[in-house]
């Protein structure tokens, strides 16, 4: 497309400004506003605006709106109108000469360039033969009088534009050619050619700075508050919006040239594969065009310049600049894809309306890769997708819709987790748990019992899940079996866990190729003694889980997550909703309630462990009106922590006398019991009493914790043989010396 061409895609006008000497900014350039408001004139329905060269501007519908009343008062006075050729402008101007030839420069030229200096200019027009009347007499001076009365009404109609409106008050002493008060009106959306997402430049009017931080990747995210809103702005400048023009040359033409590129079936369908061949590719290919172009790169800057190509080309764009930051929780993209932004989900403010807003284009391109990558269909016949993206950035849960689902198309929600999976030391950092909660999951865990997590959305039950799987010691096999891959199981096979991943078949996409929930479950009870964990209890597969509970053909600790508000809300559920028969819910024996608690002022959430409940058995029709359901830990809100129950203090769990009666050196003596528990919650508590103390909390991570429960372990084997008995204090201060020596190896860095 030739310089200054352009074409119409519903309701797009996209102008080529490659290759033009006065640049592609309508706020900065005379000339630019002037070519735009000219194919307006003959363009009448456009809702947006696009002027592209190396940087796309976009101006939004409001914008587009100012620059088409322009165009339109240009057509009326010229075409309808005709003012020019007016005969009263004809019999005034022998009597006035040269009023024409002003009038035709202030219309044909300052008004397609300038409104404002057309609109300052038939004001100082007004003036001068205002002062020429008042001296003036006989017949010239009605002349005068009829040419004002002509220009007054010019003035009216220049002045009754909407961008003239928005600058009235600042045009006192405005110097003609100056652009600054349009730089305040017109604030286009800007991205690079490359990229498919539009970009909001500047922060909200009024706007004030909360937080600022940079991300890995030069990536700089700035929060602001917005008055009169109760959401914060969360504005992200990803290091592409910030490259010279000769930088953006290389990974355009970069871009192209990889386009031309057919990878291999094996590299399509392997991401990682993809991206490194992709990679490869990319580096080479702008290392010879800036030796081409005479462009000098660092290894730095060629190593940037890379991974932005490889973002656009092999990546998920955005998508991966939002899963950079650690602190984004949640992504949500609503349809229809254009009109709104997309919002975050932060870990320190909560839901922050974003600076990006994505395409159509974006949306098909996401919904495309994540149908190959999952091999599970989005169309109208299967409108509901599951699956899960992993960057190097970060991985995440994908849920998609489209029509017939969604009647406005394409909509995501994105669920980050974690790159590292969570700890108890580390949910102890923020207050999700407290030692006492830590030190009774490891005792349970180690007593083999079976375990629901339960909850609402986003309270944690996945993460806490991922944490009580590092407390199974590495000397256990580990099976789980999940509908969408989110527990952290390549994490703990790289720290030595000997673990198995099954995936099984989404129960709301009912892909034939894939096994069922039940039949996998049924499978994993084939596959030798080994702990099991289920991602999430949602269907038939509940029927052969309690099944296998109930038979003991489980010898290891169980484990999964449910949705469910309280322990009877659970019951109700697999019971009333998934068909599991009442006895055979008795092979539960505890459940953990987790939520979101909420400030007095409504404006703030908290995640936080709300319950552990134990499962007695005696119970025939209705645990709740039998007295089987009995809290071990409530919450307490003003104290803002887990407390214990007299039932747990006093010795009085069915639970935990059962673990303990299979252990000679607990039997019948609780005060033994009680006094392990608190042992096990305080070296958890210690790690992080060290990790403030150092200011490091890499010591609360998972290969820190799996090695320190390995040691406890350990050194219990050790104490117990020197002294016949386990002794807490004993145990502790061995594990202390033997934790203290390995922080000091990590802080001389051997």
């Amino acid at each position: 497309m030739a310089v200054c061409n352009y074409e119409v895609i519903e309701g797009i006008l996209k102008v080529n400004c490659k290759g033009c000497v006065f640049g592609s900014s309508i706020e900065d350039f005379d000339v630019c506003m002037a070519t735009t408001i000219d194919k307006l004139r003959n363009v009448k329905k456009i809702d947006r605006i696009i002027l592209s060269e190396r940087r796309e501007h976009e101006y939004d519908y409001e914008q587009t709106k100012l620059l088409l009343e322009v165009a339109d008062l240009y057509n009326k006075l010229l075409s309808e109108d005709r003012v020019l050729d007016n005969p009263i402008l004809m019999r005034l101007q022998k009597t006035i000469p040269g009023i024409r030839q002003e009038l035709e420069i202030v219309i044909k030229e300052m008004l397609r360039r300038d409104p404002i200096a057309a609109f300052v200019k038939i004001k100082r027009l007004i003036r001068r033969y205002k002062t020429k009347y008042s001296r003036s007499k006989g017949s010239t001076r009605n002349d005068y009088k009829e040419y004002l009365i002509f220009l007054g009404r010019i003035k009216k109609s220049i002045g009754s534009l909407r961008l003239i409106q928005l600058v009235k008050n600042d045009i006192h002493g405005y110097r003609l050619g100056d652009r600054s008060l349009y730089r305040k009106i017109f604030s286009p959306l800007i991205r690079p050619v490359f990229m498919l997402t539009r970009y909001v430049s500047v922060p909200p009017k009024g706007s004030r700075l909360i937080d600022r931080y940079k991300v890995p990747g030069d990536i700089r995210v700035e929060i602001f508050r917005v008055p009169g809103k109760v959401r914060y702005f969360y504005h992200i400048t990803p290091p592409e919006f910030k490259l010279s023009d000769r930088k953006y040359f290389l990974i355009d033409t970069a871009r192209k040239i990889l386009a031309e590129q057919k990878p291999s079936q094996t590299e399509f369908v392997d991401p990682q594969r993809a991206r490194e061949v992709f990679m490869n590719m990319g580096r080479d290919t702008i290392l010879k065009l800036s030796n081409e172009q005479g462009i000098r790169l660092s290894s730095n800057e060629l190593h940037k310049l890379t991974n932005i190509l490889v973002r656009y080309t092999a990546g998920f764009g955005i998508l991966e600049i939002l899963l950079a930051d650690s602190k984004v929780q949640d992504v949500y993209i609503n349809s229809p894809i254009g009109v709104m932004p997309i919002y975050v989900g932060h870990g320190d403010f909560e839901e922050c309306e974003t600076n990006l807003i994505p395409t159509k284009e974006d949306a098909e391109s996401w919904a495309t890769r994540f149908r190959m990558l999952s091999g599970r269909p989005l169309d109208e016949a299967n409108p509901v997708l599951d699956t899960e993206l992993m960057v190097p950035e970060g991985r995440a849960r994908v849920a998609a819709i489209t029509r017939t689902l969604s009647p406005e198309g394409i909509g995501y929600a994105l669920r980050r987790h974690r790159d590292r999976p969570w700890t108890y030391p580390l949910f102890l950092k923020v207050q999700y748990l407290n030692p006492m909660f830590a030190g009774l999951m490891n005792f349970f865990v180690q007593g083999s019992r079976s375990l629901l997590i339960a909850g609402g959305r986003s309270s944690g039950k996945s993460s806490l899940l991922g944490a009580t799987m590092l407390e199974i010691m590495r000397k256990f096999r580990i099976v789980t079996v999940e509908d969408t891959l989110e527990l952290p199981v390549s994490q703990l096979r790289n720290i030595g866990y000997n673990i198995e991943r099954m995936k099984s078949r989404s129960v709301i996409t009912r892909i034939e190729s894939e096994l069922p929930a039940d039949e996998a479950l049924r499978t994993a009870l084939r596959l030798g003694d080994s702990c099991l964990i289920i991602g999430e209890v949602r269907s038939k597969e509940a029927q052969a889980l309690w099944e296998a509970m109930r038979i003991g053909a489980l010898a290891h600790v169980v484990a999964g997550t449910i949705h469910g508000e309280s322990a009877y809300g659970v019951f109700d559920r697999v019971v009333n909703d998934l068909g599991v028969p009442k006895t055979s819910f008795k092979a539960t024996d505890v459940i953990v309630i987790c939520g979101m608690i909420r400030s007095a002022d409504g404006l703030h959430r908290m995640r936080r462990v709300l319950e552990v409940t134990e499962i007695r058995k005696r119970w025939r029709e209705d645990p709740l009106e039998e007295n089987a359901f009995v809290n071990l830990m409530e919450y307490n809100a003003k104290e803002d922590t887990l407390k214990p129950t007299s039932t747990l203090v006093n010795g009085e769990s069915y639970i935990v006398n059962e673990i303990a009666k299979r252990v000679k050196e607990w039997h019948g003596n609780w005060d033994a019991v009680w006094d392990n528990i608190l042992l096990r919650g305080k070296v958890k508590k210690t790690m992080l009493d060290y990790a403030k103390k150092l200011n490091n909390d890499e010591i609360l991570e998972a290969n820190w914790v799996v090695k320190s429960n390995d040691m406890f372990h350990m050194i219990s084997e050790e104490v117990k043989r020197e002294v016949g008995s386990l002794n807490s204090d004993q145990i502790y201060k061995k594990w202390e010396k033997w934790f203290k020596e390995e922080v000091k190896k990590r802080l001389k860095g051997v």
